[in-house]
């Protein structure tokens, strides 16, 4: 049988998979791996979720099929959620969706709306998903390079300007993974007039708004904005907000017909998350405040902790204003070494686990994500251990 398999083939081979093999070979040699690499939460999910899970559960009922658009109390507790935080008025059978997280919301989104050979503006470096999910639709990707100092409306006019046919969709990330950048109201206010001037669809992912450590710096919605529901759709997840990553539940709200366009096509696909998972995921939209803000101040207190340890150790990590993550460029030494090539360095010789920037775009080969998933006790000792290796190779530096 001949493998053709068009689709396939415009992948390239997932960097995260290699990464994934060396620790595995690590942990199979009896090595303690300290792992700051695949963002999975850790931490318990709230016992009051927990316990609405077990309760729902034991009603034979909801074992049946449940609703690919989500159950209406779950749709109407994400709308509840939308006003309380953003202000925003949301209608819970239009303009609201349950996903299987935001990676299917999103991956899902681009089958609705991708016809061969659209246009897609996609950030660089950015969340795999954002670009495979359109390349896996058949979209050509115009990537747009973000970098530090980088002036993102100039990268925006650039492209749009040199695109042909013109882009059908432009995708955000703010808090931003792997960069954890922020963006504010005004920003989303010229990006709301810039789709409408060149007929844009916005998808914003919204995946980390709760993850922040400044009361001043509370990531906005898109959909604050004025006219923001004639041109975008934004993707939330209870992942990181709840540390819900295994239940898979996320949102897509906003623009009517976008939804509606995801909305039959998820028809054609699933039968929606388990019910029980939904009525407990409409639990935790309700939540008191202080269950997140028990789980960001643990995600705060880990950042402080490696951002100091690692600072004594010899490679000085910016700090995250928000996210679970932090972005680092790559440590002298080994200024220019690629960042798989450092990856797999330091998970060889000092038993730390990072993501290789290159996984999340080209423009990311300089840096490492680190995230923030092992307690204290094991960020120190990933300190220890790269302090020691850092040591060791400027040695050997002043020795050659």
């Amino acid at each position: 049988m001949e493998n053709d398999f068009q689709r396939i083939e415009r992948l390239p081979p997932y960097v995260f998979e290699s990464v994934n093999k060396l620790k595995a070979e690590a942990r199979a040699a009896g090595k303690d791996i300290i792992d700051f690499g695949m963002g999975n939460p850790d931490l318990p999910t709230p016992k009051h979720i927990v316990d609405k899970l077990v309760e729902t559960v034991l009603n034979p009922r909801t074992h049946r099929y449940s609703a690919s658009k989500g159950i209406p109390g779950l749709r109407k507790a994400q709308a509840r959620y939308y006003e309380r935080r953003f202000g925003v008025k949301l209608d819970p059978d239009t303009q609201v969706i349950a996903t299987l997280g935001s990676k299917e919301g999103f991956a899902n989104m681009a089958q609705a709306i991708t016809n061969p050979g659209d246009v897609i503006l996609v950030p660089n470096p950015t969340y795999p998903i954002h670009a495979f999910g359109f390349i896996i639709s058949g979209a050509t990707i115009q990537h747009l390079p973000i970098e530090e100092d980088t002036d993102f409306f100039e990268v925006l006019d650039h492209a749009v300007a040199h695109s042909h046919p013109k882009p059908k969709a432009l995708v955000l990330n703010y808090p931003g993974n792997p960069s954890a950048q922020l963006v504010d109201l005004a920003f989303y206010e010229r990006i709301v007039a810039f789709a409408k001037e060149h007929d844009i669809i916005v998808l914003s992912d919204l995946a980390y708004a709760e993850i922040y450590f400044d009361e001043n710096e509370r990531p906005p919605s898109i959909l604050q904005v004025d006219g923001a529901m004639d041109v975008a759709v934004e993707f939330t997840s209870l992942s990181k907000t709840f540390s819900m990553p295994g239940w898979r539940m996320g949102f897509a709200v906003g623009n009517e017909k976008l939804i509606g366009a995801l909305t039959r096509i998820k028809s054609y696909l699933d039968y929606g998350a388990f019910t029980p998972i939904q009525v407990a995921a409409a639990a935790a939209l309700d939540s008191p405040e202080e269950v997140v803000a028990d789980i960001r101040a643990v995600y705060k207190d880990r950042r402080d902790v490696l951002i100091d340890v690692f600072s004594r150790a010899g490679w000085d990590v910016p700090p995250p204003k928000a996210t679970m993550f932090a972005w680092a460029k790559i440590p002298p030494p080994f200024v220019g070494m690629k960042s798989l090539e450092f990856a797999t360095l330091l998970l060889k010789e000092a038993d730390i686990a990072v993501s290789p920037g290159i996984g999340f775009g080209e423009y990311g080969d300089d840096y490492v994500r680190l995230a923030l998933v092992e307690n204290e006790q094991r960020v120190r000792q990933a300190g220890r251990n790269l302090k020691r290796f850092l040591d060791h190779h400027k040695e050997q530096a002043k020795a050659s």
